[in-house]
């Protein structure tokens, strides 16, 4: 627009410092402003898959796990795999907007809000699919330690037990972290509104003001909250690894399972971001704001992570086969996924996380929008086929030759834990970048140069330049104060 004049873009850098202060808030209200077409149709096919995945549910309540493909030997089928991809998808939001704030990094400015959304609605969906695993949700409060005149408590040496501590901690504080950093753009946007959502943004922005005390205040909660995700992110996934780690099973019982599980969270969470961070590039029209520049970094890290996936894929299957013998189970869970039942979805997975990935050496590819996209869609299909031999293989090639047996899931099974658990995902989501900045306003303010208000012309101007008068930052979150 006219209005808004600034240098050519440049694709292959950070935001640019010279834009104005106006400008941001300009666009990022006119993102969140209208309900185009595409994303109408999309809410509606969201709505639609909530409201048949609730009614599966009641069924699946009423009748009984039945209903899904799991048997005698194979009693977990896709709901842990499902939980699993779901709450390594949640640690993009710690990873973007937790460890790189303590680096340093301004690159991650303005991707973190997204990404600590994406951490939210993943632990959304991975807690519904807890709900679904017990069978009896309307028991689920016998997991809480609560006062009872049985003096019955909770078995805390229970992996459910310890699944459900870590997650609603986990949720609770990522949570908090997503609010605390919207406050400011909540009050930075709330004037351009009118009606019912301006109510909405003056009470989520608490009254903020932007005075120096609020900002230290927020500062330093926001270092806190951080500080505090860091170690919850690598717990939460290690917890996840002992559900089957501390179990006898072949294929679970090893001690690598607590990295190598962090390990593929971090490279599952880190291809989220980038698929998310280009549709929204894309739909929101945020040229200016999501770069290639930052999904070469992004890139960068997911090329990191996947070669040291690689080598510890490959320790892990190395450990079986250097200690073979007669009763050797996990190596024979190990020739199931080579060249017996699972060697399909065992190459599969090599396939998609680590040998696709490595096309990322390529600069023009990392810089690629169409090409990054579809490389991350291959990771996140990897990377769950990867949860489901994990899950699925040990049980299917136990100790009993005799109950082997294959596995394949029923409709509903996979209707309630492909396509329910991902509306939980990205119904929520759609609705976020509509009511929420999608781009902290705050945050890439603090890397574009501060604005200077020019005095009016005197008669001395021909003579000697006026002084111009330095704004404060703070001055302008406020857009009736700012004029924007």
């Amino acid at each position: 627009e006219d209005k808004f004049k600034v240098k050519k873009r440049d694709d292959y850098a950070e935001v640019d410092p010279t834009l104005p202060y106006e400008k941001l808030n300009h666009d990022i209200a006119e993102a969140m402003r209208p309900f185009t077409l595409a994303w109408k149709i999309a809410l509606a096919i969201g709505v639609t898959i909530l409201i048949a995945g609730a009614v599966t549910f009641y069924m699946q309540t009423r009748i009984g796990l039945g209903l899904w493909g799991t048997g005698e030997s194979v009693h977990w089928g896709l709901d842990l795999p499902t939980f699993v991809f779901f709450i390594g998808l949640s640690h993009s939001g710690t990873l973007i907007s937790a460890i790189l704030l303590f680096t340093g990094s301004n690159w991650r400015r303005p991707i973190y809000r997204c990404a600590e959304a994406m951490t939210f609605f993943s632990l959304l969906g991975a807690q519904t699919i807890l709900l679904m695993h017990v069978g009896r949700p309307w028991r689920l409060f016998y997991m809480m330690p609560y006062p009872n005149y049985r003096t019955l408590w909770t078995n805390f040496r229970s992996a459910l037990s310890w699944d459900m501590v870590a997650i609603s901690s986990y949720f609770i504080a990522s949570g908090i972290f997503l609010l605390l950093g919207s406050i400011p753009d909540f009050a930075a946007i709330r004037d351009r509104y009118t009606g019912a959502r301006r109510k909405f943004y003056n009470i989520m922005s608490f009254g903020w003001k932007g005075t120096d005390r609020e900002w230290k205040n927020l500062h330093r909660a926001y270092i806190a909250v951080a500080a505090l995700l860091f170690p919850l992110m690598v717990s939460v996934h290690s917890i996840v690894s002992w559900d089957f780690a501390v179990t006898n099973v072949p294929g679970y019982h090893s001690s690598i399972f607590a990295p190598f599980f962090v390990l593929g969270a971090v490279y599952s969470g880190v291809a989220g971001v980038v698929m998310v961070m280009i549709v929204l590039r894309r739909m929101l029209k945020m040229h200016d704001y999501i770069k290639p520049y930052h999904i070469d970094n992004l890139a960068k890290m997911l090329l990191a992570v996947a070669l040291i996936w690689i080598w510890i894929t490959a320790m892990e299957a190395l450990g079986p086969w250097y200690k073979t013998s007669v009763n050797n189970f996990e190596y024979l869970t190990l020739l199931a996924k080579l060249g017996g039942t699972f060697a399909n979805a065992y190459w599969f997975m090599i396939l998609c996380c680590g040998v696709i990935p490595l096309l990322m050496f390529n600069f023009k590819i990392r810089n690629n929008m169409v090409a990054m996209f579809l490389i991350t869609t291959v990771i996140q299909l990897g990377m769950w086929t990867e949860r489901f031999i994990i899950v699925v293989g040990g049980q299917a090639v136990g100790y009993i030759p005799a109950q082997w047996s294959s596995f394949f899931p029923t409709f509903i099974e996979a209707f309630l834990f492909w396509v329910f658990t991902s509306a939980i995902f990205f119904t929520p989501f759609l609705l976020f970048v509509k009511f929420v900045p999608p781009v902290s306003i705050f945050e890439v303010k603090e890397i574009l140069k501060i604005p200077r208000r020019h005095p009016k012309k005197t008669h001395h101007d021909d003579e000697e330049p006026v002084e111009e008068e330095i704004t404060k930052k703070t001055d302008i979150e406020l857009p009736q104060e700012a004029g924007s």
